[in-house]
């Protein structure tokens, strides 16, 4: 394995690992750390223009990365799952879990001058519910909530209609940042193109598809102790530019366009890391892995038998090696290892064994009288109807998977196809096998996939218990009580053979040496700038 010169993120936390390949050495005292140097202008490659950037609107992981530095949020989250203060200094909770009591910092202001109160708080969390808001995900994240009150200036209650056991996660997520009344009642519609929060960096300029720009907040003070340091940032400028194809984004970072840029593809960053000009920052994602659901309503997925022999005939290992190298782990499971509540009894499940795959095939009654490679059964072949998104490496997937079920006797037909093109194709049923992943810190997620009323029930499950269970979840605040129901649920999700989980997402961050104390939050996505300087040496 290809370990030398990558920094393995440990989410959310100051701590990385450096690894090395290289033979033993003797030791060698190790040099005085540099003290931060304030000034410069940090350049960070984006590899999506998302179509819009108000986090209260829009849903896309790719505005969170430059907003992530504007927004501050009531709470933050550290890699354990620990919830601390962030634009809050303390909360209580009721015990029935309807009522979130916030207490707020009385020093903080937003970047227009506005000052920071728990009638912001109140604005921002009615804002987000509002319909005509069109939230995308912010008001799905805030769950059954109902209405907020005003206790005093810096005191808010949060009401919601039912427990709801994800909300400080949820709070510690850009989609709920804390955003200026002032510059959402000016702007209206146009907001996004002129942001103003309470962050270390201040918008200054958005120019859809090109760049944007954000620059130091002179007057902050108010950092959460899970940063290395008060008062401003230490950067001047922090200018996001897009690099859309992925091709582009290793010979961007060599040319000196970029300090950092993410989805850098492995095999460039396997360049990248025997340079000593860069490293790889590998950020395991949390949330669901890249994996395929499985439609139990339609032929000839609707057979539990087919769909266990699909998870057999399929060797995670070589597709994991093939496309991703050594970078990413193998999935196993419904949730990526780095989740909370993920259960490690899924590992192993549905190994790589083609012949018990011909055995299930057979029992179904499947089988190639014709000769020519792939099953009947009543006349009708067995073929797979999967639809395909562009984008994670999907289509290479798919073309494995094609070669890997056709040694079994199943033939994939297969077709590209936009992102609402695939929302429509699921809606209406017409898929066999849909691939997809998703990013989250907690495993209610789950909930928006395998509930039999979700939006994303791609598999089609109609189950009871299993529905109990994920709405159970959402309401439980006891974290051992939550572990042990989401652990059940992954183990009836495997069971069912609703998906064929293949890799546990890694976002490969090619860094220049300049950059120093980069470190991602607990969703892996978004950087912490506020503690990033540059180092004028490279070394």
């Amino acid at each position: 394995m290809r370990f030398k010169n990558i920094v393995f993120s440990a989410i959310g936390l100051g701590l990385s690992l450096l690894l090395t390949a290289c033979p033993a050495q003797p030791a060698i005292s190790p040099a005085t750390p540099a003290a931060p140097t304030a000034g410069g202008k940090l350049i960070y490659g984006l590899t999506l223009a998302p179509s819009g950037i108000d986090p209260h609107v829009n849903a896309s992981s790719e505005l969170g990365i430059p907003l992530t530095s504007v927004y501050d949020t009531l709470v933050y989250q550290t890699a354990d799952g620990d919830f601390v203060p962030g634009l809050a200094t303390e909360w209580e909770i009721s015990d029935n879990g309807l009522v979130y009591t916030f207490h707020l910092r009385q020093d903080v202001t937003f970047h227009d001058g506005t000052p920071f109160n728990a009638e912001a708080v109140k604005f921002n969390l009615n804002r987000i519910a509002d319909p005509e808001t069109k939230s995308q995900k912010a008001a799905l994240m805030l769950g059954p909530y109902d209405h907020c009150d005003v206790v005093d200036e810096y005191t808010v209650k949060v009401f919601f209609r039912e427990p709801y056991a994800p909300f400080l996660d949820s709070l510690s997520q850009v989609y709920l940042g804390m955003a200026s009344p002032t510059a959402l009642e000016k702007w209206g519609a146009d907001y996004q193109m002129h942001q103003v929060g309470t962050g270390p960096f201040m918008f200054k300029e958005y120019v859809p598809q090109d760049h944007l720009t954000l620059v130091r907040n002179p007057d902050y003070n108010w950092a959460p102790a899970i940063f290395n340091h008060q008062g401003p940032a230490y950067l001047d400028e922090i200018e996001f530019r897009f690099f859309v194809d992925p091709a582009t984004r290793a010979l961007a970072l060599e040319a000196g366009e970029a300090h950092v840029i993410g989805e850098i593809p492995p095999q460039d960053a396997a360049r990248l890391e025997d340079n000593p000009a860069f490293k790889i920052v590998a950020v395991p994602i949390p949330g669901q892995p890249l994996q395929a659901f499985l439609n139990t309503t339609k032929s000839p997925t609707d057979d539990l038998r087919v769909r266990q022999a699909l998870l057999y005939a399929t060797d995670r290992e070589a597709i994991v090696q093939a496309i991703f190298r050594e970078y990413s782990p193998v999935a196993w499971g419904p949730l990526s290892a780095v989740t909370w509540g993920y259960n490690e009894a899924v590992v192993g499940q549905y190994k790589y064994d083609p012949a018990r795959a011909r055995e299930l095939l057979d029992e179904a009654g499947w089988q190639d009288t014709d000769g020519d490679g792939i099953r009947e059964k009543d006349g009708q072949r067995l073929v797979v109807a999967a639809y395909l998104m562009s984008w994670g490496y999907i289509p290479e997937v798919a073309t494995l998977l094609q070669s890997q079920w056709k040694e079994v006797g199943v033939d994939v037909r297969s077709q590209q196809v936009a992102y609402p093109a695939a929302l429509e194709a699921a809606r209406l049923g017409k898929h066999n096998l849909i691939l997809f992943n998703l990013a989250g810190s907690d495993p209610d997620l789950l909930r928006g996939f395998f509930h039999s009323e979700a939006n994303f029930n791609w598999a089609k499950v109609n189950d009871p218990q299993l529905d109990a269970l994920l709405e159970e979840g959402a309401r439980l605040r006891d974290q051992a009580e939550r572990q042990a129901i989401y652990a059940d649920i992954q183990e009836k999700i495997m069971e069912q053979a609703l998906i064929i989980p293949l890799r546990d997402y890694v976002n490969l961050n090619g860094v220049s040496a300049q950059v120093q104390d980069l470190r991602y939050d607990a969703q892996g996505w978004f950087p912490w700038l506020y503690d990033v300087w540059l180092s004028r040496s490279g070394d």
